[in-house]
Order: C-alpha cells, then sequence, then structure tokens
C-alpha cells in the first residue's frame, strides 16, 4: 500500500507536469471575426491548410496538446517509479549512470547476440545470457550505459529498469537488450545480486499478461524472463495492489484538472 505521503507527491508531480503542457500549447484564442493564418511551411510536414480552415482554434490546441502529452507521458512514470521506491528501497535513482572496465570478450559477446538477435530474433534465454556475460573477467574496455530507473534493496542487491514504450520497435528491442547485458558486463553479477528489466508501465492489449500481442516485443526479447508489463513492473516496485493505487491516482488527477485543462487550452481562460 502506497502511503499517504507518496500518493501526495505523486499527485503533486502529475498536476504540475499537466499544468507545463498547458502552458506550452497555450496561444492567443483568436476572436470568431479573426482568420486564423495558415502555415505556408513546415520541415515537419504539418502544413494542413483545410484542416486549420475548418476547425476552430482551441480544438487544433488540444490535439496538437495530445500528440505531445502522449510523447512525455513516460516521464512521469519514471517519477512515479521513483516516488513509490523510495518507501521500501535503500536507493531509487532515475537516470542512474553504470560506469565500469569490461572484458573485450564480453563486449564481443554482447555485440553477437544483439547482431544474431537482429536476423533470427531471440533464440536464448535472458537469465542464461546475463549469466555468461556476467562470467567474463578483466576490464581491458570502460564502457558506461544510464539506467532508467536503479532501485538498491537494503541487502546490497541491485535492480535496473529500462522503462519503454509497450509497443517498441526492432530497434529499440536490441538497444535495450544491448543496454541491459552491459549493465551485467560491468557489475560482473547476475540474478540475484543485479537483476536488469524491460518495464512497460501498462498493458495496451489489457491487463492480462497473456493478451500482450505486440510483435516485436515477443520476436526480439525473451518476453517470459526480460520484460516486465504494466501490474507486475508496478507490484514489484511498490507491492501488491501498486498498480490500482497508482492509476487511482493519474484518474483523480484527471477528474479534477480536466475541466480546467479544457477551458485553459480551448477557451484560453
Amino acid at each position: 500500500m502506497l502511503s499517504v505521503s507518496t500518493k501526495r507527491e505523486i499527485k503533486g508531480y502529475l498536476e504540475g507536469f499537466i499544468q507545463g503542457l498547458i502552458e506550452e500549447h497555450k496561444a492567443v484564442t483568436l476572436k470568431p471575426s479573426d482568420t486564423r493564418p495558415t502555415k505556408s511551411f513546415s520541415e515537419q510536414g504539418a502544413v494542413k491548410p483545410f484542416h486549420e480552415a475548418l476547425l476552430p482554434d482551441g480544438i487544433l490546441r488540444i490535439t496538437d496538446f495530445e500528440r505531445s502529452f502522449s510523447t512525455k507521458l513516460g516521464s512521469t512514470f519514471e517519477a512515479s517509479a521513483q516516488f513509490i521506491c523510495r518507501d521500501r528501497f535503500a536507493e531509487a535513482i532515475r537516470g542512474y549512470p553504470v560506469v565500469g572496465g569490461v572484458s573485450k570478450k564480453a563486449i564481443a559477446f554482447v555485440e553477437s547476440t544483439v547482431n544474431r538477435t537482429g536476423k533470427v530474433g531471440c533464440k536464448w534465454s535472458y537469465p542464461a545470457l546475463t549469466k555468461k556475460v556476467a562470467s567474463f573477467h578483466g576490464a581491458e574496455l570502460k564502457r558506461s550505459c544510464v539506467a532508467d530507473l536503479y532501485l538498491k534493496t537494503k541487502s546490497g542487491k541491485e535492480l535496473f529498469f529500462e522503462i519503454k514504450s509497450p509497443k517498441p520497435n526492432k530497434g529499440q528491442c536490441l538497444e535495450v537488450t544491448d543496454r541491459l547485458l552491459q549493465i551485467h558486463a560491468i557489475r560482473k553479477a547476475f540474478a540475484p545480486r543485479v537483476r536488469t528489466y524491460f518495464a512497460m508501465a501498462y498493458n495496451p492489449y489489457g491487463e492480462a499478461r497473456s493478451a500482450y500481442k505486440h510483435s516485436f516485443t515477443t520476436k526480439y526479447l525473451d518476453f517470459k524472463n526480460q520484460v516486465l508489463i504494466g501490474k507486475e513492473f508496478w507490484d514489484l516496485l511498490g507491492g501488491k495492489g501498486t498498480y490500482e493505487e497508482l492509476l487511482a491516482i493519474y484518474r483523480e488527477v484527471g477528474r479534477q484538472k480536466g475541466p480546467d485543462m479544457l477551458d485553459q487550452l480551448a477557451f484560453n481562460y
């Protein structure tokens, strides 16, 4: 169960996150008699003269806001995870740098594994890979990578998470595997002393793990052993019921901020 202070921190953070995005997207509201200037050029290919001619300025602003919101929502998952873990772990750090010496054999093994996976898909067991890469001794090469979330238990065990989109592309799957294996190479340790995960904040196919169908994830990752998704991720961080409690906080903020969001974006109040 999340503490009252943790819930308060998460709620305050989310409220600030939303208001910050609103401020970015607020623009001067045009009077009904005004003519909105149509874009004549866009490097991103965003010129839409007929959309802009028919749709009210407020609706366009809300549409732009939703796109930006979806892109940046991932940062709220990392922040919420850190708030949750402060109560249960000795350390909880976002953007944690992992630096150290590794052997040339370890790097060659990681590169070979990732390249082969890119060609034929996941034909390996992730626990076996982490054990193998951690077994290489030596520190001929210096390597560094950054984990989205780092946790250290009170007994000294370490957990590293890459918190990514629940629908990663092929390149993202391979990059995450490369990064996580490098952590094991640097630490020269594997589970239970060091554990690494590709974490997804929610399951876009439904709450059940068995419902997940995204092809790149299931083809290029050891979905059973390497991936934490939705409820299992949040409950690992905060204990049983954390997923439901966190979702309830998001819903509460949405209910409370929703009307104000519409007023500020659509009507510039």
